[in-house]
């Protein structure tokens, strides 16, 4: 084999957990055609450990970013990010990528696509993937199911934490935090208290797994949760997979739990449901793009899914 031939795809992973998430049909195309080298933020390498990439930690500066991707002797790539920054990069690195056209990078660019507004996350990275593999072609649609692949270590670090607390039993987890705003307003539902305070009621275990610096806003959101602090991902995806359900707001755990194929009801009042509800059949969504939904409203979601 040629030494051209043997170069890997150099393919910048999105920021964000739930688009890393949604971005795992694109990444697993991409990789049945070829090796792929990922580079992207620090807990990716922990999250997608199992599923058989070779992912690495990209550095923030400009230059350091390209010197690495350069390193790798990759020649062509995928920008699965829209910024100008990640173009730049990769075209200082000698990497020809296919990216969307956005923020005046398109000359950055080796192959630039098109981008459909309407689409669901999914389906622009899918979209994406598949201008880079077939140009021209009409892409199939993604499959049905992100497939998140996790470690044994990651399953003894879930059981770990919650022998820890001693929960025994069917638990849900509730997931009331979001980072970023949408159009200005913040994304986290509001009722998450009254919520919490009824599912305890009803002889429910709730678990929360705030992240770093999120306990105490974990707690007020959700008092009387029992909290799993201090997991990586990659634990926290077993936490979520082991839950009965999982109400989430608009962020990476929705995604998440998606990706682990276990029932999830997102919860939109300011963000598109049509482009970021949990993807797969055991996903619901409740609420819109301009309004929060009631308590009851989002209780007749939880009977609809089969509770």
């Amino acid at each position: 084999m040629s030494a051209a031939l043997e170069r890997p795809l150099a393919v910048r992973l999105p920021n964000w957990v739930g688009d890393v998430c949604m971005a795992l049909p694109a990444l697993q195309a991409l990789g049945a055609h070829g090796r792929c080298r990922l580079f992207g933020k620090p807990w990716a390498v922990d999250l997608l450990s199992a599923m058989g990439w070779d992912v690495v930690r990209l550095p923030e500066g400009v230059r350091a970013a390209a010197a690495l991707v350069r390193a790798s002797s990759a020649r062509e790539g995928v920008l699965l990010t829209n910024s100008f920054g990640s173009a730049l990069r990769w075209r200082l690195a000698g990497v020809a990528a296919t990216g969307y056209r956005a923020h005046a990078r398109s000359w950055l660019l080796g192959r630039a696509v098109a981008s459909s507004t309407a689409a669901h996350e999914v389906e622009r990275f899918w979209q994406l993937a598949q201008a880079h593999l077939q140009p021209g072609v009409s892409p199939p649609p993604p499959p049905p199911r992100l497939g998140l692949v996790l470690h044994a270590a990651h399953r003894t670090q879930a059981a770990s934490a919650l022998a820890g607390v001693a929960l025994e039993g069917p638990y849900v987890v509730l997931c009331p935090l979001a980072t970023g705003l949408a159009h200005g307003h913040s994304k986290i539902w509001p009722a998450f208290p009254l919520l919490c305070r009824g599912l305890i009621e009803q002889g429910v275990q709730v678990v929360s797994c705030p992240g770093p610096g999120e306990e105490a806003a974990s707690a007020a959101a959700l008092p009387g949760a029992i909290p799993l602090p201090g997991l990586g991902l990659g634990a926290y995806a077993e936490i979520l997979r082991g839950a009965r359900y999982v109400i989430s707001n608009d962020s990476g755990p929705l995604h998440l739990a998606a990706a682990v194929d276990v029932p999830v009801l997102g919860i939109f009042g300011v963000s598109d449901p049509h482009r970021t509800s949990p993807w797969g059949a055991r996903g619901a969504t409740v609420g819109s793009a301009t309004s929060w939904p009631s308590l009851q409203d989002v209780i007749l979601a939880l009977k609809r899914m089969g509770d």
